[in-house]
């Protein structure tokens, strides 16, 4: 395809099929597609590497056309289409391909951007010329068959949970962000006494909504030990209504009042829906070998979302493939004299991540991979980040062993010289 006009598309209600095979015989082809939002740009690729211009489908109003185009087409000859995974918008052209008795086939998204360069000499890319890499990709043997299959409807519920556990955890975090913006004006000593992520601290707020009608309620403390229950010390209890009574806080108005007690309802709300969700993702994983093992491991909520977005770890044929798709793998970026840091390439969903960093952090607060995550960060200048990575790195390995060879999850395996006085510590 050259020329300044090679990727200019046409409309397919305006493809002429009969004059597109015409002299091609039984001639193979693949179709290349790049989906978005409204539009699906497709090339077809004969067998001898010619290309025909791109095509350009309304989507989703045009996907049935397509699909009968390309059934026309593929009257008397092998065709294969090929996609490069898209979200949910390439979802619709995907199943009416596989309901067609089209062979649909995968292109890696990082392959297509890699070959951008090597397809036509220059680096740039855009919706037609991505179309004809993913057909040329396609051709030359890079893909995998990626027929829709619909989930199971347990697979369908698990991707509900999981879906509804994350928004509601990330909306919680929101909420309890403004807090502590109202907090730090009108009673900055609450923090002291009790967490920002305190249960108790935000079910005062909606409560009271702020220090002055704490410190004038009576039954304040049997009201806050009875929120609290037995893990909440009572000196803590009387720390924080003193606090509320010689507070240097900014005296709130009743829209303050309102405001507070609104946020901390929010906040309240969300934690109970993400309560609620992980009981019933508990309940889902029984019976379940391979969210069970992994359960053990990070939690079984974690497990869960690792499940609904990885897949099932014995998909995979090593640890290192299962990390990689979880976007934990290690790249660097140099030139010349110039020598990058390692940094994690962070492809895949941001959700595995977050979660399995939400794991990390519950990891290091006891046994071996406490102490060699206090020594990592004594090692990098007090920067916990950078071991805390580390952590999930190993982590992901972990969990690919326990999820598809069915090893036992052991802390110590994870850092095995975390015993060890003064080791030398290195970034996995």
């Amino acid at each position: 395809m050259k020329g300044s006009r090679a990727y200019r598309a046409k409309s397919v209600k305006r493809v002429d099929w009969e004059s597109v095979v015409r002299g091609r015989g039984t001639e193979a082809a693949n179709v290349g597609t790049d989906v978005s939002k409204r539009e699906v740009r497709a090339v077809l690729r004969w067998a001898d590497g010619r290309f025909e211009r791109p095509w350009l489908v309304e989507n989703p109003g045009e996907v049935l056309e397509f699909v009968g185009l390309l059934e026309r087409l593929r009257a008397g000859r092998e065709l294969t289409v090929a996609m490069e995974p898209t979200g949910t918008y390439g979802d619709a052209l995907r199943q009416a391909l596989t309901d067609a008795g089209m062979a649909v086939m995968r292109v890696s998204p990082k392959a297509a951007h890699d070959y951008a360069e090597v397809f036509d000499g220059v680096p740039s890319q855009h919706d037609g010329k991505d179309a004809a890499v993913v057909a040329e990709l396609s051709a030359v043997g890079k893909s995998r068959p990626w027929g829709y299959e619909p989930p199971s409807g347990w697979e369908q519920e698990l991707a509900y949970w999981v879906d509804w556990l994350d928004a509601q955890r990330v909306q919680g975090v929101m909420w309890q962000g403004r807090l502590e913006g109202l907090l730090a004006r009108h009673w900055p000593e609450a923090t002291q006494w009790l967490k920002l992520c305190s249960p108790t601290l935000w079910r005062t707020l909606a409560g009271y909504g702020g220090p002055a009608a704490l410190a004038a309620d009576p039954q304040a403390l049997a009201q806050l030990a009875a929120w609290g229950g037995v893990h909440l010390e009572e000196e803590k209890i009387r720390g924080l209504i003193e606090s509320a009574a010689s507070s240097v806080g900014v005296r709130q108005g009743e829209i303050d009042l309102q405001r507070v007690r609104q946020y901390a309802e929010q906040v309240l709300a969300a934690h109970r829906e993400v309560l609620r969700s992980a009981r019933r993702l508990r309940k889902l994983a029984e019976g379940q070998e391979v969210l069970e093992r992994q359960g053990e491991a990070v939690g079984v909520p974690t497990a869960c979302v690792l499940w609904v977005h990885l897949g099932d770890p014995r998909q995979y044929h090593c640890a290192a493939a299962y990390r990689k798709a979880m976007g934990l793998n290690l790249a660097e970026r140099s030139s010349g004299e110039y020598e990058g840091r390692l940094r994690i390439t962070k492809r895949g969903s941001a959700q595995v991540r977050r979660w399995l960093y939400f794991a990390a952090l519950r990891a290091v607060l006891a046994g071996p991979i406490k102490r060699w995550y206090l020594r990592k960060k004594a090692v990098d200048g007090d920067r916990a980040k950078r071991a805390l990575v580390g952590v999930m790195r190993r982590l992901a390995l972990a969990l690919y062993y326990v999820g598809a060879a069915g090893e036992t999850y052991d802390p110590w395996r994870l850092f095995p010289g975390a015993s060890a006085s003064l080791p030398r510590v290195v970034m996995v």
